[in-house]
């Protein structure tokens, strides 16, 4: 890669995960029946929209792409990464061992993303993907 990536920090991505989470949950909200499925699906191929950018993602200015290729993140990618985060989901709708288990699924990826040396979760260690910062264009550039 021709060109300097800035990966992305804890803040940032963190806020971007959160719109994510906002979106599932509104998703839920307006289309009660198939809403949990939408919010799965979303949660699985997010990643893999807009050229590696979740919808949280693109509002943040950041994108996923792969360690191997460093091409944006593909659907593939995108749910191998967020596999464990879905395991919690599908759990949330049992009562009480669901909450707990999706609130461990997160402390725990964010443990790990914390201790990382290379700023990586469980998910992006499986998918072999990083979160980069995507350069803002300069004025007067397209």
């Amino acid at each position: 890669m021709s060109e300097e990536i800035q990966r992305a920090g804890l803040l940032v991505r963190s806020v971007a995960k959160i719109l994510d989470f906002i979106i599932i949950a509104a998703a839920i909200e307006i289309l009660p029946k198939a809403g949990f499925l939408a919010g799965l699906t979303y949660l699985l191929v997010g990643d893999g929209l807009f050229g590696g950018r979740s919808l949280g993602k693109k509002l943040i200015g950041l994108r996923v792409i792969s360690l191997e290729t460093y091409k944006p993140c593909s659907f593939k990618e995108s749910i191998l990464r967020n596999s464990t985060l879905a395991v919690g989901y599908l759990f949330y709708k049992v009562i009480w061992i669901g909450w707990i288990f999706i609130l461990f699924a997160i402390i725990f990826e964010f443990i790990i993303l914390i201790g990382s040396k290379d700023g990586m979760r469980i998910g992006d260690e499986i998918a072999k993907t990083i979160v980069i910062e995507q350069p803002r264009p300069q004025e007067g550039e397209g």
